[in-house]
């Protein structure tokens, strides 16, 4: 048994704990060692703060008001003001990709899951490419920061690695863990996983904050000169990973304070399941679709949804905002099934979300794009938000930016377009393309 003189004896027993050394005497040495660790390695403090949330409400605050938001400027100006940040170097991409493809039937991280619709390039790459041709385009290291989770961290280094990663300097990705956090029980205690292992969960989007913190890479952020972070989620392949305009937008608009700045897009219907931007308090945030009420959803306002900017989880943030904030945001319980040792047990994982930090910047800029030209995601197997509904949104934006730019594309032929093309319809180079692409006819650019 361990010592019960120990630090970490009298920390378990101090909060009614010490069932998770109950098959300590079954054990194996290595098994030991491993369950020590493991509770070594535990936040107490941390755990304190998930066992007071344990013991609260799950009330949510819906004294809230619609967000007004800007549409994105089309205009020369923020197009050079943002392209003259970006050659200064800096700029620095931030991608969550925490996640694996079970839900989709895939084995490996999301980020390795093929998601264009003809070439089958892999979510991964599509960032890895939008970043190269902006390298190539403004003549700059664009530096690439990766959250993973512990189950995929590995895999992921592995993949890019295999992939050479697709052209980038490797010593210009930084792929840095999440968090793992101790899952409770109903009663708020540590659930044994196996006889040798505790429940763990990862810490939320939000924990990418903390995880540039703590990894070293907000010094190293701050080593290279970086002043703004393109934040976007792996699972969507129209995110615009470098868009001058929305930079531009973030670092010289009036109200944005350079701390942080959003995308969003109209929601489609008053059920999709987006959160929407508010105001609580006089400040920005996200309301997540599951928390607005029934009324507050269907209201309508002129026509339209009164709450019908829906997130996109499109971000840009100031590194030393970032800094200032690294430890401050709050942390949510949600009630999930995990499987224990005894079985299938009710649990309260605790998670932080990234858009926590939207209240505490003074001001926050919330800007609205075109839904087909930057939202495809892929998170469900079929339906809606599905990799079949996300080709077929890229194919459509394909097409029209080629036509945009004057090829003809006659019904039924299908197009993709790689990001190393370009940007925008107004990059593309249509010299080496036919003037005609016949129905019928796959072309991948």
């Amino acid at each position: 048994m361990i010592d019960n003189k120990s630090n970490l004896y009298e920390q378990l027993q101090a909060r009614d704990q010490l069932h998770v050394l109950e098959y300590w005497d079954e054990l194996s040495e290595d098994e030991q060692a491993s369950l020590l660790a493991q509770l070594e390695s535990i936040d107490f403090a941390l755990l304190d703060t998930f066992l007071e949330l344990c013991q609260q409400d799950d009330a949510v605050d819906q004294n809230i008001s619609p967000c007004t938001s800007k549409a994105r400027c089309e205009c020369k100006h923020h197009l050079a003001v943002g392209e003259e940040i970006i050659k200064r170097g800096e700029l620095g991409v931030l991608t969550v990709a925490g996640g694996d493809g079970t839900r989709l039937g895939w084995s490996g991280p999301k980020g390795t899951y093929p998601a264009t619709p003809l070439s089958g390039k892999s979510l991964f790459q599509l960032i890895a490419e939008q970043i190269l041709y902006a390298q190539r385009r403004y003549g700059v290291t664009i530096p690439w920061y990766i959250m993973t989770s512990v189950s995929n961290s590995e895999l992921t280094k592995s993949f890019l690695l295999d992939n050479n990663c697709f052209g980038l300097d490797r010593t210009d990705i930084f792929v840095f863990e999440q968090r793992q956090v101790p899952t409770l029980d109903e009663h708020g205690k540590l659930i044994l996983q196996t006889k040798s292992s505790i429940v763990t969960n990862p810490d939320g989007h939000g924990g990418m904050i903390s995880g540039l913190q703590q990894s070293g890479a907000l010094a190293e952020i701050e080593g290279r000169g970086i002043e703004h972070l393109s934040y976007v989620q792996v699972d969507n392949p129209l995110a615009r990973v470098v868009d001058p305009i929305f930079l531009a937008m973030h670092a010289t608009d009036e109200v944005s304070s350079q701390e942080v700045s959003s995308k969003c897009v109209m929601k489609t219907n008053a059920s999709e399941r987006v959160g929407v931007f508010c105001l609580k308090d006089g400040r920005a945030t996200i309301q997540e679709y599951s928390d607005l009420t029934e009324e507050q959803a269907a209201s309508t306002t002129d026509g339209a949804l009164t709450f019908g900017a829906g997130s996109i989880a499109i971000h840009m943030f100031n590194r030393a905002f970032l800094e200032q904030i690294a430890t401050s945001l709050p942390w949510h319980k949600a009630i999930k099934k995990v499987q224990s040792v005894s079985g299938e047990c009710a649990a309260m994982k605790f998670e932080t979300f990234v858009f926590d930090v939207l209240p505490m910047a003074k001001q926050s800029l919330v800007v609205e794009v075109k839904r087909e030209d930057e939202f495809a995601p892929i998170k469900n197997a079929d339906g809606e938000d599905s990799p079949a509904s996300s080709k077929q949104l890229q194919a459509s934006r394909s097409k029209r930016w080629l036509m945009e730019a004057g090829l003809d594309i006659e019904d039924g032929a299908e197009v993709e377009l790689s990001p190393l093309t370009g940007a925008s319809p107004s990059d593309l180079e249509l010299s080496e393309i036919p003037n005609l692409i016949q129905s019928g006819q796959q072309l991948v650019v």
